[in-house]
């Protein structure tokens, strides 16, 4: 079978692992980044499960040990900053991980060793996206924003949960993709401040808001203000300008004990900056005719369920040996891709709303029955103890085996 050429939209973490498999088979890839560079920043990110797994298949698991994040555990904390629950992360290499993965790791990080390992045999071409595209039985045709026009075999959207390749797709009567979860993030570095340790700290405020923070470096920390708000008019404040942005926070959580007024302070000056409605992406459909798409874009499990990762790094090589098997007849290849993966994605996507309701206590009296079932949970090590016991694979999923992925790697 000749080898196709593909386009790749995304340089994240889901389309470098794509074309990482694709290329050592043969086919020719081209990533475009939307962005002027690499652009390896972002927040801190972890694998779990299959995704460590998967790491493994790519050898990849040694270089991302040595890039890893040193986080022991997660602390509940009060306003005066005393430890209410600790919970530690499993790094007995047996089970599955706790709230703080064995392989926590920052995403730029991940992004330059995927694209270390890519960049000999894959052409990147950054400051450039795709502005629209027509497809027919032979091949699909792409206009890109400097007026270039090209052709592929095939183009895959890896382009996030607000995915342009998804939105020119599907149809549009097609239910609404975007499942909002009612939580509203943002997150920004900070410089280190002397009582910063290894431990992940997590302090809840009435009102259902939630601070928390962690350090990565020996300069730097990260912090994640987080609350629970299903209303419609906070939408607009993703579009408004950085700085009305800033404000918004800061006047949310201004003056709300712990350490939030020295988090919030180290907002004004850094270049680390996002803010985010927490959503699951969920479609009947992954793919139309020769354009296919991955990971967030695709089915995005939300931040909240911690298998972002572990899914961009699944989805693409489940979709990789999809498409190296079936490279003369892409529409089985794209519904064994769905046959496949789905399963694992419908499992990464389950999602309890009381989950929120628990976890963002709206008054003073839930915060405390919470930091009460928090603190007995961890004197009797119940999550560790589970997370022992339980099998490593997230729902009992396996991933699959395709041998031909292994024989192109070790060539």
């Amino acid at each position: 079978m000749a080898p196709l050429k593909i386009l790749i939209c995304g340089g994240g973490c889901a389309g470098p692992s794509l074309a990482f498999w694709l290329a050592r088979c043969g086919h020719h890839c081209t990533i475009v980044e939307r962005f002027p560079a690499l652009r390896a920043s972002g927040a801190q990110i972890d694998l779990r499960a299959q995704g460590i797994q998967v790491a493994k298949r790519m050898g990849l698991l040694d270089v991302i040990r040595s890039k890893l994040v040193d986080e022991a555990g997660v602390v509940m904390v009060d306003t005066q900053g005393n430890s209410k629950a600790t919970f530690m992360a499993n790094k007995s290499g047996k089970g599955a991980q706790t709230g703080t993965s064995e392989y926590e790791i920052m995403r730029g990080d991940l992004v330059r060793i995927l694209y270390d390992v890519t960049k000999d045999n894959v052409n990147y071409v950054f400051g450039k996206t795709v502005e629209h595209f027509e497809q027919d039985e032979r091949c699909v045709t792409v206009h890109f924003s400097d007026g270039q026009i090209d052709t592929y075999d095939l183009l895959v959207g890896a382009d996030g949960q607000g995915s342009r390749i998804r939105q020119a797709i599907l149809p549009p009567d097609s239910p609404d993709t975007v499942r909002r979860l009612g939580v509203y993030m943002g997150y920004w570095f900070v410089p280190r401040a002397d009582t910063d340790n290894n431990y992940r700290k997590m302090y809840h405020i009435p009102g259902s808001r939630m601070v928390m923070s962690r350090v990565h470096s020996p300069t730097e920390g990260q912090a994640y203000f987080t609350f629970r708000d299903d209303s419609e008019e906070l939408r607009s404040l993703l579009r408004a300008p950085v700085e009305t942005q800033k404000e918004f926070w800061a006047q949310k959580f201004q003056g709300s004990g712990w350490q939030t007024d020295r988090l919030l302070q180290g907002m004004k000056t850094t270049e680390n900056f996002y803010c985010q409605d927490v959503v699951q992406i969920r479609t009947d459909t992954w793919s139309k005719g020769r354009v296919a798409l991955l990971a967030d874009a695709a089915h995005c499990p939300s931040p909240l369920s911690g298998m972002g990762t572990t899914g961009a790094l699944v989805g693409a090589y489940v979709l990789a040996a999809e498409i190296n098997r079936n490279s003369n007849n892409l529409p089985q290849a794209f519904a064994n891709y769905d046959k496949v993966l789905r399963p694992f994605v419908n499992e990464i996507q389950k999602f309890n709303p009381l989950f929120v309701t628990l976890a963002w206590p709206k008054t003073s009296f839930g915060i405390m029955i919470l930091h009460f079932i928090a603190g007995l949970l961890a004197f009797f090590r119940i999550p560790d103890i589970v997370a022992r016991l339980s099998k490593e694979e997230k729902g009992g999923w396996l991933v699959p085996e395709y041998p031909e992925l292994k024989s192109a790697l070790q060539a």
